[in-house]
């Protein structure tokens, strides 16, 4: 086992607003949840010395007393530095950090993964005290994600998220067959299920959720279609399912495609790549000091652009 010390901590204008239980969840990773609840209960975490609860809203300045920690020493000695990130980031500034991620990568460890896109950049760049996941992409799926360098950022850019008038992600795929001109848009509705085996899927369901996606083609091949999707809702696997369900499922999905028709095609990865995210510079906001308009892309990844030679 190791042990740190107690420590206090002053509360950064950024953390302000913030929930107690969660900030110690972000500041004690690894640390079971259940602990770090005992810890508030306790009294073992203080704030300006005196008790509080976990949902306590955080204010700038406020000293928290952090406890003593032990931590197996096989947690503490998780090394992630050989997972190859830094090359990947594309634009960094003092609030985010845009990545290129590549196919195959997981964005986070977990269920039977060594580890991730954020802990492997978070054991590369150990100078930044705060690295969080601003939203999510499959493993499978290569392209553009946001790492959210401020809590503050985080706050703002969910907010748009949640408001997908102003916030546009743009994403390239190719799918089998030749897809209509005509069919610019697929709004079927979508719902979550969770499989015997745990595994969790969406299916076309009338009572899922309303989706749209908005296609355009960008080329068409002899046997596949190169498309252009904007996501207008933001469903689980919504662009996959989408595809399937208009007839002409993604090529290399192993989860929702045509393992026959991939057979003949042999695509060394699944083809969807996040390409671009757009933020409107007059996007609405009900939090203060909303986020600026802001515009980033991201290449193709190198399989699939030869891939597409291939089919040209």
């Amino acid at each position: 086992m190791t042990h740190e010390a107690a420590r206090i901590v002053e509360i950064e204008p950024d953390r302000a607003g913030q929930r107690l239980d969660n900030y110690l969840l972000s500041m004690l990773k690894g640390i079971p949840k259940t602990r770090i609840y005992q810890m508030v209960r306790k009294g073992e975490v203080r704030i300006n010395k005196g008790r509080i609860k976990p949902d306590y809203k955080l204010k700038a300045g406020d000293l928290v007393r952090i406890p003593p920690i032990r931590r197996a020493v096989a947690e503490a000695e998780k090394d992630y530095r050989f997972i190859s990130v830094i090359e990947h980031i594309i634009y960094e500034d003092d609030l985010m950090m845009a990545i290129n991620k590549p196919a195959g990568l997981a964005v986070h460890g977990g269920s039977g993964l060594t580890g991730g896109l954020i802990e492997a950049l978070r054991a590369h760049r150990a100078d930044l005290p705060y690295l969080e996941l601003a939203h999510r992409l499959d493993r499978d799926t290569s392209g553009l994600l946001l790492i959210a360098k401020k809590r503050s950022f985080l706050r703002r850019f969910q907010e748009q998220l949640r408001n997908k008038d102003h916030l546009q992600k743009h994403y390239d795929l190719i799918v089998h067959g030749t897809w209509p001109e005509d069919k610019k848009r697929v709004d079927l509705p979508i719902q979550k299920v969770v499989l015997a085996n745990g595994e969790r899927i969406s299916r076309v369901n009338p009572e899922g959720k309303a989706c749209e996606t908005r296609f355009r083609v960008k080329q068409s091949f002899s046997n596949a279609t190169w498309l252009e999707a904007r996501l207008v809702t933001g469903r689980m696997h919504q662009i996959r399912v989408h595809a399937t369900a208009a007839g002409h499922p993604i090529i290399g999905d192993a989860k929702y495609g045509d393992a026959d028709q991939d057979l003949v095609l042999r695509p060394n990865r699944m083809m969807l790549h996040a390409s671009s995210l757009r933020l409107n510079s007059h996007a609405q906001s009900a939090l203060d000091n909303p986020l600026k308009g802001f515009s980033v892309l991201a290449p193709l990844e190198h399989r699939m652009n030869e891939f597409l030679e291939k089919l040209k």
